[in-house]
């Protein structure tokens, strides 16, 4: 018999984690969906929920020592919390449980894997997402899709836990795409990251502001080549001018008044992820022996860039 879910636990209920659980709230209401919080955030959703394009939602809050295993663990924090996020999501993580990370990088699956085993994790991350913070409220003009699989998924011949999670998006409404090469792709949407959220965020630039400026394009163009060669040191993953050209063509798809989540970050004088890209690049090029300029600059930037420090209006 097919391993069907029809639980879902999920734990960072940001704009990533409300444009998902909201379609499997709207779509799939035979699910039992808990939202992992403590604390004062844990009181907070209890008492007011989220409000998510004009429409609130009240989930079921647990508690992480009131868990118990779930049938998909949707993990949507940044990668800064990711290792709290494991410990209080640990109760809820069984031997049938699947695994699903959306997050920016390239880390987040192989720390999950250490944590709870490698057969549990499906890679994945989501694209073309333009969701924006508003105060208490997340407003979402394209809720783009979920890409995810294991390392290679060969048509007809997929994996359980892939199936499984296929199933699930289908009967939750969630767009996905599953490629046949898993670690190709991860690093192509790692790429973007590295150019387009870093670029717009040292810059205070929204996505119709990178569209415009030359000079913004050609700065995110040097931090994607960077990235492209850690991959290759790296994972052996090649990528070039076509997969360049397509995270171009995404962007300058998207609504020009959007702002990367990396910009909503610094907007809201947050943490940045810039560790989760710059770093990475950094390292890589350190170990293998290439320059890395762009990305070293936004590694000695990183956290320490507020709305007072943007290099331009």
């Amino acid at each position: 018999m097919a391993k069907a879910i029809t639980d879902v636990a999920l734990i960072g209920l940001g704009a990533v984690g409300a444009a998902y659980l909201t379609s499997v709230a709207d779509n799939f209401p035979e699910c039992r969906i808990r939202v992992i919080a403590a604390g004062e955030r844990a009181e907070r959703l209890r008492s007011g929920g989220i409000v998510y394009n004009g429409k609130r939602y009240m989930f079921d809050i647990a508690e992480p020592q009131e868990g118990t295993p779930a049938g998909l663990l949707f993990v949507s924090v940044k990668n800064g919390r990711l290792a709290e996020a494991m410990e209080q999501a640990a109760a809820f993580v069984g031997p049938e449980t699947v695994i699903i990370s959306p997050l920016n990088g390239v880390t987040s699956e192989r720390k999950l894997a250490e944590r709870f085993g490698a057969d549990n994790v499906v890679y994945s991350y989501a694209i073309k997402l333009d969701a924006t913070r508003r105060g208490a409220e997340t407003v979402c003009g394209n809720e783009g899709w979920i890409v995810f699989g294991d390392e290679r998924n060969e048509p007809g011949r997929l994996s359980e836990n892939v199936l499984a999670v296929e199933e699930f998006f289908k009967r939750s409404h969630i767009e996905y795409e599953i490629p046949e090469d898993m670690i190709k792709s991860l690093w192509k949407k790692f790429m973007m990251n590295c150019g387009l959220n870093q670029t717009s965020a040292v810059l205070g630039f929204s996505y119709g502001l990178m569209q415009r400026s030359q000079e913004a394009r050609s700065l995110m163009r040097s931090g994607m080549e960077e990235a492209a060669a850690a991959a290759r040191a790296a994972a052996g993953v090649e990528l070039g001018e076509a997969e360049i050209g397509e995270i171009f063509r995404t962007m300058d798809m998207l609504s020009p008044n959007g702002k990367t989540s990396m910009l909503q970050d610094v907007d809201a004088r947050r943490v940045t992820e810039v560790d989760a890209f710059a770093e990475t690049v950094a390292s890589i090029a350190r170990e293998h022996g290439f320059a890395a300029p762009v990305n070293e600059l936004y590694l000695r930037i990183k956290n320490r860039i507020t709305p007072s420090m943007i290099l331009a209006a």
